[in-house]
């Protein structure tokens, strides 16, 4: 088959025919949990960790996925070994995992018996009749779009804080990955109307700088990472990856509250993320940051990451962005 697959509720599917409700909780409310792993040399990246963080936010949000840790992993492995055969050389993959509370009750569509049921028990006067509708489980995955990120590797990328403001914790808790993202669907859009190629970082109620829509954000104060708390920001897998790198190299790594003028005022910024796993921050609020070059700290961050998969991260980046490139030449050329 020369087609992706996708794990949906049991079943292995093709990509094409892979389908959610209408009714699926998912569309309806965005109730949905998720993780991203990516691979290097078509092997998954810290699984098990991502693994661990949506279970604890099924949990978080009361979903059960009717599937263990071990068979997810199982369906994971066997996709990528699957879609990876349909990629080119060089290229590598991202693996989503996805668990929606199910159908929504409201839309869900029943028999006319079970509705019967339900209005003669009188158990919703409303007639939202909670159904224990399955949740919706999937798994699959996507090549890596390198295009994307390469100019953005070499020369950095541009932040603008918006007026969007980060959900506090006392509404949503960040540790929780889920895909109820409108604030910074919102925030991205505010950011682009000033440019286009930037990207929002959000400020929490206080001033205090949190993260962007798929990345944590860190900075460099005088050869030290700082890093905004978790307060409000998620527990990135790929910022662990940072902290460790960091130790192994003996570079100083502190979590503190950090507001727009340590941003404007740092040696170095960087994101750090599943997919591109570190890109520099070169530009803040229209602002060059220090040289506006990416730093000596990120460099030595990314080197040690490449030395620890085996890739290395800018180079593939970069070469795949020409592979592409040239596979779907601009018009006129």
């Amino acid at each position: 088959m020369n087609e992706p697959l996708v794990y949906l509720n049991g079943e292995l599917v093709p990509a094409s025919q892979a389908r959610l409700s209408i009714f699926d909780a998912g569309v309806v409310q965005g109730a949905t949990v998720t993780e991203m792993t990516r691979t290097f040399h078509r092997r998954p990246f810290r699984l098990g960790d991502h693994l661990d963080r949506l279970f604890r936010s099924l949990r978080s949000a009361r979903i059960d996925a009717g599937l263990s840790k071990e068979e997810f992993t199982a369906i994971s492995q066997e996709l990528i070994e699957h879609n990876a055969r349909l990629i080119d050389d060089g290229d590598d993959l991202g693996l989503i995992q996805f668990v929606t509370a199910g159908e929504y009750p409201t839309y869900s569509r029943m028999d006319r018996s079970d509705r019967i049921h339900a209005v003669v028990a009188g158990s919703d006067p409303m007639n939202r009749v909670t159904t224990n509708s399955a949740p919706t489980v999937c798994v699959h995955t996507f090549p890596l779009p390198f295009v994307l990120w390469a100019k953005k590797m070499r020369a950095g990328a541009h932040l603008i804080t918006p007026s969007i403001r980060q959900l506090p914790p006392q509404c949503l808790d960040p540790a929780m990955k889920c895909r109820s993202r409108m604030h910074y669907y919102l925030a991205d859009k505010e950011a682009q109307l000033a440019d286009p190629e930037a990207a929002a970082l959000l400020l929490d109620l206080d001033g205090n700088v949190t993260e962007t829509s798929g990345a944590n954000f860190l900075i460099v104060e005088r050869g030290t990472i700082v890093s905004p708390t978790l307060r409000n920001t998620l527990p990135g897998v790929s910022r662990a990856t940072v902290i460790e790198l960091a130790a192994a190299l003996g570079i100083p790594f502190v979590e503190r509250d950090i507001q727009v003028f340590s941003v404007m005022n740092a040696d170095e910024a960087f994101l750090s993320s599943t997919p591109f796993c570190l890109m520099p921050v070169t530009r803040f609020n229209g602002v060059p940051i220090a040289d506006g070059k990416p730093g000596p700290v990120y460099r030595r961050l990314l080197q040690a990451w490449s030395q620890k998969v085996g890739v290395d991260i800018l180079g593939q980046i970069i070469e795949g962005a020409k592979r592409r490139a040239a596979a779907n030449p601009a018009p006129g050329r």
